[in-house]
């Protein structure tokens, strides 16, 4: 009998994740849902079909029913806080915890004990990608514990969440955040390297937009989704950003810490962890870790970008938080991006148009078309002679095979198998 789930975190991470387990893990029952504001899970339980989910009142109702409980909260006291409520519930002895938050390596090992002194099971699971990864279930998931445990975790992650996995099984659970918090200063990094370049490529007069080509062919994936998000200012409408400031403040301090405490100095992030408190202090709470580019661009001497004065250089369609899904999806279904630089908002939320689409369905033919030409012309200028069959037979067999191994690869980046769904996608989205 599948066990019962508990999902307690409905943040930008956390309402992909949840979705997913909703949607594609093995629960015989309805997935326990509980978020601080309830009417997030209310709203966020109305977009599937009844029975799959339920929502419950408090992180001790879901406890008490639960048998596998997942938590990704936003700070490392908010997570505590859930602990001792969760505490609160009675017996635990059994049950399986698998925490997804990004917290000190410390404060994980110290929950870890609490747990595990009571008889439950504890697994620590960060993951590592994006709201749009989240979505899609493409995330990686770091799985530290014990074996057994991190064995029961991992039917949820990769095939459910993710889409592979860092195996600790056997490792002390802090080395799956002490990973989780150095990896996240990538993306701290990432943010601070191409808000620097984009910049730059603007004073010098080169243009952005040929830095994001460059981008967009070397680094493809995370480097592409951020570089669109970056240029496009439209983080600066969200009501609630992909990657709040906070947060953004909060994985730095984790990871300079660990710096210090291991005698290691990352000047890199100190740059961009100064940049992040520029950010902080323009836009509060929400700011967004993008904001850094307009940090940069002031130091530049450049005005800030916000969606009503984005430069004429920064020639790139609006990012909304769906069309950063898309961009994801097309990543990973080796789709390549498409960047359509008019300058304009885009009413599309799916990626290409129908005329496109149509266009696309043209190609296939017609280069059916010039294939049965080549053909008919290898059947009738092969040289005569005994081993003309040999040649009719070679020739006409690599054109077909070269065209079926074209057509399906085109057809499948045209169809891809991995679609993303809307039905996650907040209220005040809907209208892009």
């Amino acid at each position: 009998m599948a066990p019962k789930a508990f999902w307690i975190g409905l943040g930008n991470m956390g309402r992909g994740m949840c979705k997913n387990v909703v949607e594609k893990a093995d629960v015989e029952h309805p997935v326990l849902i509980y978020n601080r504001t309830k009417q997030r899970s209310i709203e966020f339980s109305e977009k599937f079909p009844s029975g799959k989910t339920e929502v419950v009142d408090s992180v001790t109702a879901g406890v008490a029913q639960a048998d596998v409980i997942f938590t990704i909260l936003a700070k490392d006291d908010v997570v505590e806080a859930v602990a001792e409520e969760i505490f609160k519930a009675g017996d635990i002895t059994g049950k399986l915890f698998v925490e997804c938050s990004t917290i000190h390596p410390d404060t994980t090992t110290r929950l870890a004990k609490l747990f595990t002194d009571r008889g439950a099971e504890f697994v620590a699971a960060p993951v590592f990608g994006a709201p749009a990864m989240a979505e899609i279930g493409q995330l990686v998931g770091v799985l530290a514990g014990p074996e057994a445990s991190v064995e029961k975790a991992r039917q949820y992650f990769k095939g459910v969440m993710s889409r592979n996995d860092i195996d600790m099984s056997g490792e002390p659970y802090e080395k799956a955040l002490q990973l989780k918090v150095i990896g996240n200063t990538f993306v701290a990094n990432m943010v601070e390297q191409l808000s620097e370049g984009l910049v730059l490529s603007e004073k010098s007069g080169l243009g952005t937009q040929y830095l994001h080509s460059f981008v967009e062919n070397i680094f493809p994936g995370p480097f592409v989704a951020y570089s669109t998000r970056i240029q496009s200012g439209a983080y600066h409408e969200m009501s609630y950003p992909l990657f709040p400031v906070d947060l953004a403040l909060k994985d730095a301090g984790h990871a300079l810490n660990l710096a210090k405490a291991s005698g290691v100095r990352m000047k890199n992030l100190e740059v961009a962890n100064a940049h992040l408190l520029e950010v902080k202090k323009h836009d509060g709470e929400k700011g967004d870790i993008a904001g850094i580019y307009g940090a940069v661009r002031e130091e530049a001497g450049l005005k800030s970008v916000y969606s009503s004065t984005l430069p004429r250089s920064l020639a790139i369609r609006r990012a909304t938080p769906f069309a950063l899904v898309e961009t994801y999806r097309r990543t990973f279904a080796s789709h390549n991006l498409e960047i359509r630089n008019n300058g304009q908002r885009s009413n599309r939320t799916a990626g290409c148009n129908e005329a496109n689409t149509n266009t696309r369905r043209w190609s296939v033919i017609i280069g059916l078309v010039i294939v049965v030409a080549m053909s008919l012309a290898a059947w009738f200028f092969s040289p005569k002679g005994e081993n003309q069959v040999l040649w009719r037979s070679s020739l006409i067999l690599s054109i077909a095979s070269c065209f079926l191994m074209w057509a399906v690869t085109f057809l499948a980046q045209l169809h891809p198998l991995i679609e993303p769904r809307r039905s996650d996608l907040r209220k005040e989205y809907i209208h892009h």
